[in-house]
């Protein structure tokens, strides 16, 4: 299977100097029509491209799917970001908005693809929303993957070019705190302080992933639930009437996720008078482990007989849409995109010489699920 390490740069290049900043259509659907170019070039086709609430997604599909690619074309990098972070090449590290999250990514799914004799039984779906929640494209996403073989995600790699056999599912929640405002020099007894209030939510959302021993309880190691914003209060001779926090909550497996769900559901006040609106839930089931398994072994097998090293399995805590992939019941492998780092920061980088390999490892574990 021979893969162009040029041919790949210059489709990189053109793709991240069409910038596609998530809440910016319009310059999400001009990154869908370069990546629509690309593709019909390399996959002998052109895509479907399904217009959701203005946001662009593409999806090629080749007869009877049996294996789904995913990949998304948008990023969080705000228009004109390519003046303070330009395209750049310079000793095998590329640089540029979204290079490694994850349109490096993209463009080793066209070219590994277009190393394979035949598409039959593939569907490539690009979306265009990813870095926002998939708000328009997780039915999309769930559609495509139900029932296949096989979901490959193009996200990047783990360190030194791990693939992501496991992701936590992601639940978000909004705790309304519900007090009473009172003069807080004058009588502040006759009020109810829901920042006092929020305070001891708080302490009661420490507890619920750490028993007095300092252990998480039973079926909930790994799982997280972090407060993240709070607000309160009006003025600062007030007795707070209000608060509002949020809530990260990050759970290996789908049980644990479910149980973590009835307990934030079933929090109740610690201040007399107060009261608690929790609204929210989960947002994206996890990717356990036991999903990845059999394609991990495929891609360490694939990995050997092309001369390469078997790839490390690592599990991570972000979130992806192969969480989406999973939760539909299909085997799912994630990090096959771009070797690289910094998603998301200022140090976002891929490294170049490993987009050829990466590009032939993909098109092998597709190989092996079709064959």
């Amino acid at each position: 299977m021979s893969v162009d390490l040029p041919a790949l740069l210059a489709d990189l290049e053109e793709l991240v100097t069409c910038e596609s900043f998530s809440a910016d259509h319009a310059g999400v659907a001009r990154s869908a029509g370069v990546l629509a170019r690309q593709g019909t070039r390399l996959l002998g086709a052109a895509p479907e491209t399904i217009l959701l609430d203005g946001v662009t997604h593409l999806r090629w599909t080749f007869g009877t799917p049996r294996v789904l690619l995913v990949g998304h074309h948008d990023t969080v990098w705000p228009p004109g970001s390519l003046k303070t972070h330009p395209w750049s090449l310079v000793d095998g590290i590329a640089r540029g908005p979204g290079v490694f999250d994850m349109k490096a990514g993209l463009v080793q799914l066209f070219h590994g693809l277009a190393s394979l004799p035949g598409l039959d039984g593939v569907c490539v779906l690009v979306t265009g929303d990813e870095e926002v929640g998939s708000v328009t494209s997780q039915k999309l996403v769930e559609e495509s993957a139900r029932g296949l073989s096989a979901a490959f995600v193009l996200e990047g790699a783990g360190d030194g070019g791990a693939l992501k056999t496991g992701r936590k599912g992601v639940s978000w929640y909004e705790v309304r705190v519900h007090g009473k405002a009172a003069h807080s020099g004058l009588e502040p007894e006759k009020g109810v302080n829901a920042a006092v209030e929020a305070a001891e939510q708080i302490l009661a959302l420490r507890d619920l992933t750490t028993a007095a021993s300092g252990a998480a309880p039973a079926g909930l190691d790994g799982t997280t639930v972090t407060p993240t914003l709070l607000t309160a209060g009006t003025t600062s001779n007030t007795v707070p009437a209000m608060a509002t926090m949020y809530v990260d909550v990050r759970a290996p497996s789908r049980a644990a996720q479910e149980r973590v769900d009835g307990l934030m559901h079933g929090l109740v006040p610690r201040t007399p008078g107060a009261r608690l609106e929790v609204l929210g839930g989960v947002n994206r089931p996890p990717l356990e482990t036991a999903s990845s398994a059999g394609l991990y072994g495929l891609a360490r097998r694939v990995a050997s007989g092309l001369g390469m090293e078997p790839p490390r399995g690592v599990a991570v805590g972000g979130a992806s849409d192969g969480n989406f992939t999973a939760g539909v019941g299909c085997p799912t492998l994630d990090g096959l995109g771009a070797v690289g780092g910094g998603a998301h920061a200022d140090d976002e980088h891929v490294v170049t010489a490993e987009m050829p390999g990466r590009a032939r490892l993909l098109a092998g574990l597709v190989e092996g699920v079709l064959r």
